[in-house]
Formats: C-alpha cells, sequence, structure tokens
C-alpha cells in the first residue's frame, strides 16, 4: 500500500471536512452585525452555531496533527514561511472562543459590542488567511535545499494570494448565509437570505476567476472537472438560495467548498510545498512522509477513533437539527445571574432550542 498517497488524501478530506462546517461557522461570525438587528437576532444567530462549533475545529486540530505525523517536513517547512499567519489565525480563534462565552457574562450593550466585534474578527480573519495559505502553498514558496521558506510576509500577499483569501471569505460567507436561513426562522431568516445573494455576488467572480487561475497556472488533466463542478455548484448554490431552497442550496455551497479543496490539493500533487526557487528543492508526498513504520500505527490510530468521532459529530447534529428562532432566547440576566446556559446567552439549553 502507498501509505504516503494515502495520509495525502486523508489530510485532504480532513480539510474539506474543516472548511464545509467550520466554514458556515466563520460565515455566521462575519454575517453578525448585518444579519443582527438587535441583540437577541445576534443570540439567535449564535445559538444555531453554538453547539458545532467547537466541535467543528476538532477537524483542524486533527488535519494538523496528521500533518505532524505523517509528513514532518511539509509541517515544519510550513511553520518556517507561514509562523506569523498560522499565529494570528490561532489568536483570532482564541478571541472568538473567549468571545461566545464571555458575551453574555455582562448586562450592558457596550460590554456585548466588544464581544460581538471580537467574534467578527475571530471569524474574518482566519478566512482570509486560509485562503491566502493554501493559494501560497499551490503557488510555491521561495525554499532553499534546507527546506526552509525564505520569504518574508510581505511575499506571501500576491496576487494570486489576495484573490484565494477574497474567494474563501465571500465563499464561507456565503455558505453561512445559507446555514442561517436552513437554521433560523422570521428577520433573520429573510435577512440571511438578502446577505446571501449579496455574498455570491462577490463569490462567484472572485471564486470562478481564482479556480480558472489555478487550473491554468497549476492544474492538470483531472482536476479541470473538479474545478468546473465547483463553480458550477457555486453558482447553483446562489440560484437554490434565491428560490428559497435552503437545504438544496446549503448542500450546494458545501460541494462548492470541497470541490475547490480538492482543486488546489489536486494542482500541489505530487508536492506538497512546491519551492519557486528550484523545483528540486521542493517536498513531495515521498520524501516529505514519515517512515512506513509511523505510517501503518497512525493508520491503525485513524482506523479506530475516525469512526467515532464522525459519529459523535453526526449525532450532535442530529440532536441539534431543529430551527432557532426569537421565541427560544429567554431575556438576558444581569451579570452573574441565572444558570450557566442563560448567562452565556448564546448556547442553546435543550435539543429543542437548537
Amino acid at each position: 500500500m502507498d501509505l504516503p498517497l494515502i495520509w495525502f488524501i486523508a489530510i485532504a478530506v480532513l480539510w474539506i471536512g474543516y472548511f464545509v462546517l467550520e466554514g458556515f461557522d466563520f460565515g455566521v461570525g462575519t454575517l453578525l452585525p448585518a444579519v443582527g438587528r438587535d441583540d437577541t437576532d445576534r443570540r439567535v444567530m449564535i445559538n444555531s452555531i453554538g453547539p458545532v462549533w467547537d466541535g467543528n475545529e476538532v477537524w483542524l486540530i486533527t488535519a494538523i496533527g496528521a500533518t505532524f505525523a505523517a509528513f514532518p517536513a511539509w509541517y515544519a517547512s510550513l511553520l518556517s514561511g507561514f509562523y506569523l499567519p498560522v499565529l494570528l489565525i490561532l489568536l483570532a480563534l482564541i478571541v472568538r472562543g473567549v468571545a461566545f462565552e464571555y458575551r453574555g457574562k455582562g448586562d450592558t450593550d457596550r460590554w456585548r459590542a466588544w464581544w460581538d466585534r471580537a467574534i467578527v474578527f475571530g471569524s474574518a480573519v482566519p478566512t482570509v488567511l486560509w485562503g491566502v495559505i493554501f493559494a501560497n502553498i499551490v503557488r510555491g514558496v521561495d525554499m532553499g535545499a534546507d527546506h526552509v521558506v525564505d520569504a518574508g510576509l510581505l511575499d506571501l500577499f500576491g496576487p494570486y494570494a489576495l484573490l484565494g483569501g477574497l474567494t474563501t471569505l465571500s465563499l464561507f460567507t456565503l455558505h453561512g448565509a445559507v446555514f442561517l436561513t436552513l437554521k433560523t426562522d422570521g428577520d433573520v431568516r429573510r435577512r440571511s437570505r438578502e446577505q446571501a445573494m449579496r455574498a455570491g455576488a462577490v463569490a462567484i467572480p472572485a471564486g470562478t476567476a481564482f479556480l480558472a487561475w489555478t487550473q491554468a497556472a497549476h492544474g492538470t488533466a483531472w482536476t479541470l472537472p473538479v474545478a468546473v463542478a465547483a463553480a458550477g455548484a457555486l453558482v447553483l448554490g446562489v440560484v437554490l438560495a434565491a428560490r428559497g431552497r435552503e437545504g438544496w442550496s446549503f448542500t450546494a455551497t458545501a460541494v462548492a467548498i470541497g470541490t475547490l479543496t480538492v482543486t488546489l490539493f489536486g494542482s500541489l500533487y505530487p508536492d506538497v510545498l512546491p519551492s519557486s526557487t528550484d523545483p528540486a528543492h521542493s517536498l513531495t508526498v515521498a520524501n516529505a512522509a514519515s517512515a512506513p513504520y509511523t505510517l501503518t500505527v497512525i493508520s491503525w490510530v485513524a482506523l479506530v477513533f475516525l469512526p467515532v468521532v464522525v459519529g459523535y459529530q453526526a449525532w450532535s447534529y442530529w440532536v441539534f437539527r431543529r430551527r432557532v428562532t426569537r421565541e427560544h432566547i429567554e431575556p438576558a440576566p444581569a451579570y452573574g445571574g441565572g444558570s450557566a446556559a442563560a448567562g452565556g446567552g448564546d448556547a442553546p439549553a435543550s435539543p429543542g432550542s437548537g
């Protein structure tokens, strides 16, 4: 068995899971000021992702852990070149997690407004930077024979990378807006559909241009139909959202994100980090992989634990499958009052409120 190739595919699947699931979380957070006209609306939005957002981040942790275990040279070189963007993403994710917990701990508009800004920051920053990082990985970076990335921070923000960041920002915002139309009702649902149209107006041209650029510069024969499918699913998702077909629209935007990720990883293979300095210095699936024994051990670990994680997460989505409305939101108590769930104001206390 070609274990390095299997683990390259497995890591791609993990990133697909992360971008599809955490993508709508990021979209909801980014849309907080645009859709939520008052505190109750914003709590409806936060409650819609309250039971699942932290579980969705498990896909990121697993993807990074799998990269470290299966391709340690890839992991080390990535950090040598993308340390500051990754650190900023990590800080943004921490700020967002703290904001979800703390925004309901004070009973003043000013207190909640600051934590709402933190949620927007913690959602928008990773959304843009993941697009920038993956665009640079596919494009290639200045890297010598020692596999240390020599590119500076500003070198990472070229036209292709910025287009990648705009694509992920608009696509995840669209995905989050469609999720809100599927998971909420009333004015929040109506305004979310309006925001889906606005996000789609950016996501379609940006995503199509990014896919075309990726295919023309880095793609292969088999990535072409995948890229076309990604662009088609993106357009279809917007059309279905406009017609009120929320479930199918969400499926289409999820497919668009998944096929976009497949296009990126397919364009990258057999490299895992191309060198723009000299192709001979590139890290490949073969030369960056761990020893066969290590790959065998982690393969057995994945076979045992991955079904458990997927099963638990699927069960969580099933339990909290109902729409969230303003009627499910209790008045926010003063600081220190009420139960933990009510005091936070941002996590459903029962399946019925999810």
